[in-house]
C-alpha cells in the first residue's frame, strides 16, 4: 500500500509508512538517473538516511565526454528526517509521487545544476526484498520505482547543459534493512557478501515504461524477480517469473546483451549503447564513501573517474549502470526505447556460467 507519505524519508521498517519498526541497519533512500536522448550525457543522484546511525549522505554524478564526475556529501542528521539537504545537494518534493526538484548549488567542485523530475506514471511497488545469510537477516526492504522526464540544467566546470523534456530517466525510493555504515564486528561465518546476482532494467518507450529485475542465488533460482509493463495511462501488467539469457563481454562480468522472455509473447532485448556509469560515485560499495559512514558534522568531496578507471577489474567499477537500447516485442507490436541495465555480480551463477567469487565469464 503506497501513499503520499512514502515519498518522504520517514519509514521505520521495510513496510510502507503505515507500519513501523527499528533496526541498526535501517535506511531510507532516494535514487535518480537521467540521460540525454543521444546518450551524450548521463547523470545520477542519491540521498540516504540512516536514522539509527544518525547519518545522512548524498551524491551527484555526471558522465560526459567519457569522464564521470562525482560529488559526495555526508553530515550528521541529529534525528531530523525532513531536512532533505546534504551540503550543496538538495531534494524538494513539489508534489508527492508526481514532481520533484534536485538542486546542486555552486560549490568548490565542478558540478552544479537544477533538475526537475515529472513522473510518467504512478510508481510501481516491487516485491518486498527479504534475504537471509544463514540465520542472519541480510536484506529486508521495499522499493517503489518510477520513470519520468527531466527539465532544467546542469553544469560541469562552468559549462552549462540545458536539459529538455526529451531527457528521460528513472527515480526510486527504497527503505528497509541493508548493511550500512561500518562493518559489523562479527558477520556470519560465511560472510555477508559471498554471492549476489543483481539485474535491474528500467526502460522508457514512447508511450510505455518497462521494469525488469532479478536477484538470483548461485544455482540461478530467483529469490526476487519481476517484470512490469506500464501503459501510458498507468495500467500495469505484472510478470512474476520471466526467463532471461545473458551474453557476456569476454573476459569480464559485464553484459554484452540481455534477453528476457516474460510470457512467451512479451520479450525484451537490451544492448549496451554507451559508456558505463560506476555506482561507487553514489557510494555503492565505495571503501571510503560507502553508505552511512561517519564523516563528521559535514564533509563534501569531489573526484572523477576516466573511462579507463571504469573498466572491468577496478573494484570501484564492480557495480555499474549501462545505458542501453531497448527493444520490447509484445505480440505483434515492437517498441524501441532507451534505458539502463544495472549490474552487480558477485560469486557463482550457474545458468549464465559464472563461477568463483569474481572470476570473469568464460
Amino acid at each position: 500500500m503506497l501513499t503520499k507519505g512514502d515519498d518522504f524519508p520517514l519509514h521505520q521498517s521495510a513496510e510502507p509508512i503505515a507500519f513501523a519498526g527499528t533496526d541498526r541497519n535501517f535506511y531510507d533512500r532516494y535514487f535518480f538517473n537521467g540521460y540525454a536522448p543521444d546518450g551524450s550525457v548521463f547523470f545520477a543522484a542519491a540521498m540516504g538516511f540512516y536514522p539509527q546511525l544518525g547519518i545522512v549522505d548524498a551524491g551527484f554524478c555526471i558522465l560526459i565526454d567519457g569522464v564521470q564526475y562525482n560529488l559526495r556529501a555526508s553530515r550528521r542528521s541529529a534525528g531530523e528526517r525532513l531536512d532533505l539537504a546534504v551540503g550543496p545537494i538538495v531534494i524538494r518534493i513539489d508534489e508527492p509521487l508526481e514532481r520533484l526538484t534536485l538542486t546542486v548549488s555552486a560549490n568548490d567542485g565542478p558540478l552544479s545544476g537544477e533538475l526537475h523530475f515529472t513522473a510518467r506514471h504512478f510508481p510501481i511497488e516491487e516485491p518486498r526484498f527479504t534475504r537471509r545469510n544463514g540465520t542472519r537477516l541480510f536484506m529486508d526492504y521495499t522499493r517503489m520505482t518510477q520513470n519520468g522526464h527531466w527539465s532544467g540544467w546542469l553544469a560541469v566546470n562552468g559549462a552549462r547543459v540545458d536539459v529538455g523534456s526529451d531527457w528521460a530517466g528513472t527515480r526510486d525510493r527504497s527503505w528497509g534493512i541493508r548493511p550500512v555504515g561500518a562493518a559489523e564486528p562479527q558477520p556470519p561465518p560465511q560472510g555477508n557478501f559471498h554471492q549476489f546476482f543483481w539485474l535491474w532494467t528500467p526502460c522508457n518507450f514512447a508511450d510505455r515504461s518497462l521494469f525488469f529485475h532479478s536477484n538470483d542465488d548461485g544455482e540461478g533460482s530467483p529469490w526476487n524477480r519481476r517484470a512490469v509493463v506500464v501503459s501510458g495511462k498507468g495500467a500495469e501488467r505484472h510478470f512474476a517469473d520471466p526467463a532471461f539469457a545473458a551474453e557476456w563481454l569476454p573476459g569480464t562480468r559485464r553484459l554484452n546483451k540481455l534477453t528476457a522472455d516474460f510470457d512467451g509473447s512479451t520479450r525484451l532485448t537490451l544492448t549496451p549503447s554507451g559508456p558505463l556509469f560506476a555506482m561507487s560515485g553514489l557510494g555503492y560499495t565505495h571503501p571510503v564513501w560507502g553508505h552511512g559512514f561517519d564523516h563528521g558534522a559535514l564533509e563534501v568531496a569531489h573526484d572523477s573517474l576516466a573511462e579507463a578507471k571504469r573498466q572491468w577489474g577496478n573494484p570501484l567499477a564492480m557495480h555499474v549502470q549501462a545505458l542501453v537500447s531497448a527493444e520490447l516485442t509484445d505480440g505483434d507490436r515492437t517498441d524501441v526505447g532507451v534505458g539502463v541495465l544495472e549490474q552487480l555480480f558477485v560469486g557463482p551463477h550457474a545458468p549464465t556460467g559464472l563461477s568463483g567469487l569474481m572470476d570473469p565469464a568464460a
